[in-house]
């Protein structure tokens, strides 16, 4: 039997569904509207008079006035913010900010609005919605919901709360879903990642858990503590789990974990949500990439990844994207930032609607060489070595060997298997020839004999949340990168075994 609030999802998923067509198929004027917005809204800030937003009448003029910062360019404007001062980067003081850990910076404070943080929760929503306006499946909305996220308590500091991203929205669950939602308040507040696993274990265990959501690598922690604690798989002990939403990674590396783990198939949601802003959520089930979200208070532009670090690159609006380049993401936001450099690259898979992938990071990258390999490279190269066996990675991440032993340098795979190859040296040998189809640079480098093929040093099990915990990222949002151009990650595992 149907429930009412089952049945009453449906016609709100297609009215949803129609508004967010209403703005995907005019993707130029949507764009150009939250321009003029964003512009006209700031042009009192300290940020708009520095930049004489009153004098900017296009986005060619924008260019000229505006140039592309990251969070370092940004941070003296940020810290005024911080201070407690008022019409600074956006009108008034934020709502919040999201306490995030950056790479090069210490932590970050990223601001989210009063006029921003809807956006946060309304994309959220709509991936929900428009699943089930494609699939026509609404039995979930009457079973448990869990979200891995941070913890929700915040702090204050001179008027604004702080918290994780997770933590700010978990306080906006609509009133509808709070019933269906766990973990419970006194769970979620648990700031040891293992310890709150265990207990999300407890709670969840009995429930009718129907949508679970979360980083991959986290949720996998989940699962498999499930299955250690009752020997059965996920989708045995929740029989009417069905759909698993997930962001902030490329789920493909982890799908035949996962579905291993679950012991069957289940559809997927994939959202791609930034405390900079929500950008893009998966809109169909058998479409390559997520839309774009063009109507959130965001105006969008990009710079080829390939000239990002030339002394002017050139930006481009939605309008000049062309499908398949490597894109650096550039964004200005109703959270005042500011031709802001997210960090993050993006494919378009589609512009009829925009839709886009996540390629990788500008920063995550290995050209020791000049080769320059990207996340979603290494990702395919490996999803395409595993397919058609029984082999199982639940963890990878690469990097450069140049003080080689053995003769020529080297890519370096750090692999934490499932299941392991009985052939290693195999494996290391198809990842490497699909490596070599996809990028010219690195197939040139290894035929004119500057690298050797690729080696694979196998990782303990475990060995990566070893690694994680011993440098304070277990959990949470955090997540390993996929490469690097270095070798600092991969020198502070203590516990990789004899390879290749």
């Amino acid at each position: 039997m149907i429930s009412i609030k089952s049945a009453l999802a449906k016609p709100f998923a297609k009215r949803v569904y129609y508004k967010v067509q209403k703005w995907a198929k005019k993707p130029f004027e949507t764009q150009d509207k939250v321009f003029k917005y964003l512009i006209s809204e700031a042009a009192g800030t300290q940020f708009g008079k520095d930049h004489d937003f009153i004098s900017i009448n296009s986005y060619e003029d924008f260019v000229k006035r505006v140039p592309i910062r990251d969070y370092e360019d940004l941070k003296p404007y940020v810290e005024r913010v911080v201070a407690g001062e008022e019409h600074i980067l956006w009108k008034g003081k934020p709502a919040y900010f999201a306490k995030t850990s950056g790479t090069t910076s210490g932590s970050k404070y990223i601001p989210i609005t009063k006029e921003s943080m809807p956006y946060h929760v309304e994309a959220a929503r709509n991936a929900i919605l428009l699943y089930i306006n494609e699939t026509g499946n609404s039995k979930f909305v009457d079973g448990k919901m869990i979200f891995l996220q941070g913890s929700p308590i915040l702090k204050e500091q001179n008027g604004i709360q702080l918290g994780r991203l997770s933590g700010i929205v978990a306080h906006y669950v609509p009133k509808y879903l709070q019933k269906n939602r766990l973990p419970s308040w006194g769970t979620n507040c648990i700031e040891d990642w293992e310890t709150k696993v265990d207990a999300i274990v407890d709670e969840t265990l009995q429930q009718n858990m129907t949508i679970i959501s979360g980083i991959p690598s986290w949720v996998q922690m989940y699962f498999e503590k499930l299955q250690q604690k009752t020997g059965k798989k996920v989708g045995d002990i929740f029989k009417n789990f069905n759909l698993f939403i997930f962001g902030g990674v490329n789920y493909e590396p982890y799908r035949a974990k996962f579905e291993n783990l679950i012991g069957r198939k289940v559809d997927s949601i994939e959202l791609y949500p930034a405390s900079e802003g929500f950008f893009a959520f998966q809109d169909k089930q058998n479409e390559k990439g997520m839309l774009l979200q063009l109507n959130s208070g965001i105006f969008y532009e990009f710079v080829k990844a390939d000239e990002f670090f030339n002394d002017n690159p050139k930006r481009i609006s939605i309008k000049d994207v062309e499908i398949g380049i490597n894109y650096v993401m550039i964004i200005s936001t109703n959270a005042g930032l500011w031709a802001y450099n997210v960090g993050d690259t993006v494919e378009f898979t589609s512009t009829q609607p925009y839709r886009v992938i996540v390629s990788g990071r500008i920063k995550h990258f290995i050209s020791a060489f000049g080769e320059h390999v990207i996340g979603k490279e290494v990702e395919q190269a490996m999803q395409e070595a595993v397919l058609g066996t029984n082999i199982r990675v639940s963890e990878f991440t690469v990097a450069p060997q140049i003080n080689s032993n053995e003769g020529l340098p080297y890519h370096e795979w750090f692999v934490e298997f499932e299941n392991e190859p009985v052939d290693v040296l195999k494996l290391a040998k198809k990842i490497d020839e699909s490596l070599q189809k996809q990028n010219t640079y690195y197939y040139d480098l290894i035929k004119g004999k500057v690298l050797q093929p690729l080696k694979i040093t196998k990782v303990k099990k475990g060995g990566f949340q070893e690694y994680m915990k011993s440098v304070g990222k277990l959990g949470g949002q955090n997540k390993l990168p996929r490469l690097s151009n270095d070798r600092k990650i991969v020198e502070g595992f203590p516990h990789t075994n004899e390879t290749k």
